[in-house]
Parts: structure tokens; sequence; C-alpha cells
């Protein structure tokens, strides 16, 4: 389980992370990654969000796909910059897909809108 420090529940921090964070897209999951603003909010932990609409599926297989998903960030969260805001969206193959293709699709993700986000940071 993810800790709840990590967790992230209020809509407007994911609305601001799917419209402003990089992005970076699988088969079975999109990331939206917003950096953190230089306004002092790099004092909380990182906070990660998941997506999993009626598209994936019944709600015990998108409920599947949610602990599937919040099981494996809780590996990665750390990998995050204080401050952060990720968002996991599952796409319908998720319903399918097994935890190391998941796991795959994740590490490719995650690393191309960690990559995006230092791009975009100034120096």
């Amino acid at each position: 389980m993810l800790p709840a420090a990590h967790r992230l529940t209020d809509g407007a921090s994911f609305r601001t992370a799917v419209r402003r964070g990089a992005r970076a897209g699988s088969r079975t999951l999109v990331l939206h990654l917003a950096a953190p603003s230089p306004h002092g909010e790099s004092d909380r932990p990182a906070r990660v969000g998941f997506v999993v609409s009626k598209a994936v599926g019944t709600a015990v297989t998108r409920n599947r796909v949610k602990r599937r998903l919040r099981h494996l960030m809780r590996a990665r969260v750390d990998r995050l910059a204080d401050g952060s805001t990720l968002v996991v969206r599952a796409q319908p193959a998720a319903a399918e897909a097994t935890s190391s293709e998941l796991a795959r699709d994740l590490d490719r993700c995650l690393g191309r809108v960690l990559g995006a986000s230092e791009e975009a940071e100034p120096a």
C-alpha cells in the first residue's frame, strides 16, 4: 500500500498534473508528472494519484488494477522529487496485463517523464 503522505486526493492537483505536467504513455498506462513549483512546495513529499476509468472494466477489475499500480508505485515513489505530483492513468489494456508488464511500462514511462521534467527545469 502507498503511504498516506504520498497519496494524491484533491481534484485540483489531479487537474494541474494532467494539464501542465510532462506526459509519457504506453499501451497500458499514461503518466503525467508535474514538477514542484518554486513556491515552497518541496517541503511535502511527492504525491501519486491513480485514474482508472470504467473503460478498463468492471469495478472488480478497476480495483484490482488500482491495487497493482499502488503496489508497484510504492517501490518507485522515492524516484520522484519532493513536492512533485504524479498521476498514473490506466488504459483499458491494463486490465489484461500481467504485473510484470505493468511494472515494465511504469518504469519506461516514469523514466521518460522524469527526463522530460529535468529538461524543463531551468538550470
